[in-house]
């Protein structure tokens, strides 16, 4: 059985959405990060702002980009509980170096405020989920 449909048999928390609105969300979301973390990354390719604020960044993305293979290829919810922890823990981190670091980019941190609850409330659907299916 592969990690989707193994997924679709989880028991989840009452709070868990449906698919179509992940998928809807997620869509919303990675034109803000492509739109902002570019913003950020292009900023510190010119030399504008120093490296170390655009590492969250690049962290976060990694991890995020991570979390499906984790997830669904490996089907490993305590793996993808500790990278959904790294996404948000990273997403924080950028957000604040940013707005430290480069008061020119601090709409970066405005324009994630959605990434940012999305992130904390799928946290708590994946770690439940995690609880849940031990």
């Amino acid at each position: 059985m592969d990690g989707r449909s193994l997924y679709t048999q989880y028991v989840k928390p009452p709070w868990a959405p449906p698919s179509w609105v992940i998928g809807l969300v997620w869509s919303f979301l990675y034109v803000i990060i492509t739109v902002s973390f570019s913003a950020v990354f292009y900023s510190t390719y010119k030399k504008q702002i120093p490296w170390v604020v655009a590492l969250p960044f690049a962290l976060n993305l990694l991890f995020n980009f991570a979390f499906p293979y984790i997830q669904f290829g490996l089907a490993n919810n305590f793996l993808a509980s500790i990278d959904i922890l790294l996404v948000v823990g990273t997403l924080i981190w950028a957000l604040c170096a940013v707005w430290l670091k480069a008061p020119e980019l601090r709409w970066v941190s405005y324009a994630n405020i959605p990434y940012l609850v999305w992130g904390v409330y799928a946290t708590s659907v994946q770690l439940a989920i995690t609880y849940l299916n031990r």
